[in-house]
């Protein structure tokens, strides 16, 4: 779709003028099968970035991707019929959405067996987890349409009969990370019912309109009013605090997102667990404390504003379901007067509990404290998001009948095109299962440069180091 198709393309972190706020009431969707429904909240904020090009949200490399060593003896057609179960049992995999000026919609379309490539890897075993992570990175550089029915698409690495590398990629606006587990683990249920010769036999599940219309019911409940009220008064006066563009936007074109990972050794992990255990707090808040840190020392400040992605996988019902639910939260956090490490653990703790109890969607956030984004989207300097991954549903040599998964979290080579990120830069850190720790920053490399990304872990890394004991 074309600017001019769209309309005016609204400007960076500004809401368009459909997008009713949290305390308007807005009427109930439409409940049929075939009709068309409203944008969520969380869809409503991918909205506020998107430049109508694509390069945005809407664009086709705005994708998750996932990946998984699947061991045992692999059948293609019956992964083609699990294919085709799991985008009949999730709408979210075949919604499309139209961003028409004053009628932002989505809508459900008949269900069509996802595309599924097959490619022959004769390699030796030696050679196989290399190019394993080589054909996961070359997925997620690859473009998916946002318009395409379903918006599902599988890749098949097969190394040998009982050795294969399975990647499954879907547009960002209709699945979250956690979603693509989901994914995989319905996947996996729905082919060992085909290898048996029965239909699969799943539990029924909520629907992405279903969640829309709750969040919508709740705009106005004494709950959402009492989290706007909060953070009303615990944003006033504040910004979230910036990283430095190593070029101005007025000098950019865009460019793409590159990814840049990482691995910390398991010392460094089983340090970071010890302390959190010690100031009773997550492993998270430990290593959000440390890089509020880095930026108060960086930048020579008193006080930091740190955005964090959240699951947003609330109420309850909504853990089983595939959609688009996360979350970003501002964790706001005095540095000054803090004078041991400890001390800050217990300021970041503080805030992120205050900040989980109301959670609401960041669109209705930017509602009671809209220049919360100011400085962030200024010439010179641009967000950064801070996150910790989180999903329950991360096969870990799981067996699920006469097959082994196991997910590619051990990422650890950087690439110069992947998923794209709208604006700014992302920040996911992750405990992996084999020993120490993973993460990855994405950044727009129009606005970075590769080794600024790396100075920044780098750095990040010593403050995280001489934060802890030993």
């Amino acid at each position: 779709m074309t600017r001019d198709e769209r309309g005016p393309a609204t400007s960076l972190w500004t809401l368009p003028d459909d997008a009713t706020t949290a305390g308007g009431h807005p009427p109930e969707p439409p409940s049929g099968p075939d009709e068309p429904f409203p944008l969520s909240r969380q869809q409503d904020f991918l909205r506020m970035v998107d430049g109508g090009d694509d390069a945005g949200p809407f664009g086709p490399r705005y994708t998750i991707v996932g990946g998984w060593r699947v061991t045992g003896p692999l059948d293609v057609g019956a992964l083609r019929a699990a294919l085709a179960d799991v985008v009949e049992r999730h709408e979210a995999l075949r919604t499309s959405i139209v961003r028409a000026p004053g009628n932002a919609h989505q809508r459900v379309r008949p269900p069509r067996p996802p595309r599924l490539d097959v490619e022959d890897l004769p390699l030796a075993p030696a050679d196989r987890e290399r190019h394993a992570e080589i054909l996961l990175n070359e997925v997620e550089s690859r473009p998916v349409p946002m318009d395409d029915n379903p918006t599902l698409r599988a890749v098949l690495g097969r190394f040998a009969a009982d050795d294969a590398v399975l990647v499954l990629a879907a547009h960002h606006t209709g699945v979250d990370g956690w979603s693509i587990q989901v994914v995989l683990r319905d996947l996996a249920l729905c082919y060992t019912a085909r290898r048996a010769g029965r239909p699969p036999e799943l539990p029924p599940v909520r629907q992405y309109r279903e969640y829309v219309r709750w969040q919508r019911a709740a705009a106005g409940t004494p709950a959402v009013a009492a989290a706007r009220a909060y953070w009303a008064e615990r944003l006033r006066g504040a910004a979230v605090t910036p990283i430095r563009l190593d070029r101005p936007r007025g000098a950019q074109r865009p460019d793409g997102t590159a990814w840049y990972r990482f691995h910390h050794e398991d010392d460094l992990r089983r340090r970071v667990q010890a302390y959190a255990t010690s100031r009773r707090c997550t492993p998270f808040m430990v290593m959000a404390a440390a890089y509020v840190r880095q930026l108060a020392d960086t930048a020579g400040l008193d006080e930091v504003v740190m955005p964090t992605f959240t699951p947003g996988r609330r109420p309850a019902w909504t853990l089983d379901m595939v959609g688009s639910f996360f979350n970003l939260l501002p964790l706001r956090v005095r540095t000054g007067g803090a004078d041991n490490f400890a001390d800050l653990v217990d300021r970041v703790r503080g805030a992120c509990l205050a900040a989980y109890r109301h959670e609401i969607p960041f669109v209705d956030l930017l509602g009671v404290a809209p220049e919360l984004m100011a400085a962030a989207a200024g010439e010179e300097h641009a967000s950064c998001v801070f996150q910790l991954v989180q999903s329950p549903f991360m096969a870990v040599d799981q067996r699920v009948g006469d097959l082994t998964y196991r997910a590619m979290r051990r990422r650890l080579r950087s690439q110069e095109r992947g998923s794209q990120i709208p604006d700014g830069a992302l920040w996911a850190v992750e405990f992996d299962a084999a020993g120490g720790i993973v993460g990855s920053v994405g950044y727009c490399r129009s606005q970075f440069r590769a080794d600024t990304v790396a100075a920044l872990v780098a750095g990040y890394r010593d403050t995280l180091d001489r934060a802890l004991p030993a």
